[in-house]
């Protein structure tokens, strides 16, 4: 849960303006004089400061713009986020294909749908590991994993389970909104922890994220949220325009449920008519090349329904060939 991010900044050029400031002929460039090309210049390039807006909110609780220190914060996670574009685009990506998921699972656990933003934030949606070792696309520590009923070991890590990570994360969300009567500061001590937001507020006697001198990458945690959040909620407001086919979708699979051991994944993926690519992708917490199960627990393991990559050939399951299910065979060593 704890990460830090190094923010660049990008300033956007008009493409128009990018086409008349240089022609090519072949592969040599026609360079405009002096006076032409900062004459275009000043047509063309354009960084617009960003309006605040006169009212912000997270999780139902208001953000309080009206003080100036507030607002300044948050003007500097707009900025950041909405010029850095490529980072910002690639969220808007990703998010297609998996915020349905971890809304629907925010809203059956009860945990308020501005929370799906924080998961953004903390890993942009990618299988992550900090250098603190927190994992998956909610970055959560081995430990709190274990703590929170993930299964953490070298075959195994839920972490990387887009499902199960996000019912963890909300275990947490939830424990520490009932500590706080606060989804704020609920979002604060998933970055910080409890111990760590708890401690500021006994030594500074305040219980309002606004009003706590925090460290700075926990005092810009929140703001971070909301810059994105406003965003996502006004996409063209900022300069971000794109087609629904520009946007990562959804993979379309099903589940096979397992409660054996699985001596060889690739076996069992070629069985299924999938790659071990492919397996691997969909099911990203088989960490190693099998899957021991001496306990009879039950796993669903997804199988793609069409090729994900584009084979460049068909899966050649050989006569006899088994489905790779062995009961209590020992684990390969190795991992591809």
């Amino acid at each position: 849960m704890f990460k830090k991010v190094l923010l660049v900044v990008i300033f956007p050029v008009s493409f128009v303006g990018i086409v008349k400031l240089l022609s090519f002929t072949g592969t040599e460039a026609v360079l405009l004089p002096d006076q032409e090309y900062t004459q275009l210049i000043s047509e063309n390039y354009n960084v617009f400061a960003l309006p605040i807006p006169e009212e912000l909110n997270f999780a139902g609780e208001p953000v309080p713009v009206d003080n100036f220190e507030v607002r300044e914060r948050f003007d500097r996670e707009l900025l950041v986020n909405t010029y850095w574009q490529s980072q910002t685009l690639l969220f808007f990506k990703r998010a297609n294909r998996w915020f349905p998921l971890i809304e629907r699972i925010l809203q059956e656990q009860g945990v308020p749908d501005d929370f799906k933003y924080l998961a953004l934030i903390e890993s942009g949606l990618m299988n992550e590991v900090s250098p603190a070792g927190a994992a998956g696309y909610w970055q959560i520590l081995q430990s709190t994993g274990r703590e929170l009923g993930l299964e953490v070991n070298t075959e195994v890590d839920e972490r990387y389970h887009v499902e199960k990570a996000t019912i963890a994360a909300c275990r947490f969300l939830k424990s520490a909104y009932q500590r706080y009567n606060s989804w704020t500061l609920a979002a604060a001590a998933y970055n910080m922890g409890r111990s760590g937001i708890n401690r500021q507020i006994t030594n500074q006697q305040a219980g309002n994220y606004y009003d706590l001198w925090l460290n700075d990458e926990t005092s810009r945690y929140v703001f971070r949220i909301l810059a994105i959040k406003t965003i996502f909620e006004n996409p063209s407001a900022h300069g971000f325009r794109f087609r629904q086919e520009d946007l990562y979708q959804p993979y379309d699979y099903y589940t096979v449920k397992v409660d054996t051991t699985i001596s060889d994944l690739v076996t069992f993926a070629h069985a299924h008519h999938i790659t071990y690519k492919e397996l691997r992708t969909l099911n990203p917490w088989l960490r190693r090349t099998s899957l021991p199960n001496r306990s009879g627990k039950e796993y669903e393991i997804k199988i793609t329904k069409e090729s994900l990559f584009g084979r460049q050939q068909p899966i050649i399951v050989e006569e006899g060939e088994d489905d790779g299910l062995i009961m209590d065979s020992p684990a390969r060593d190795t991992d591809l």
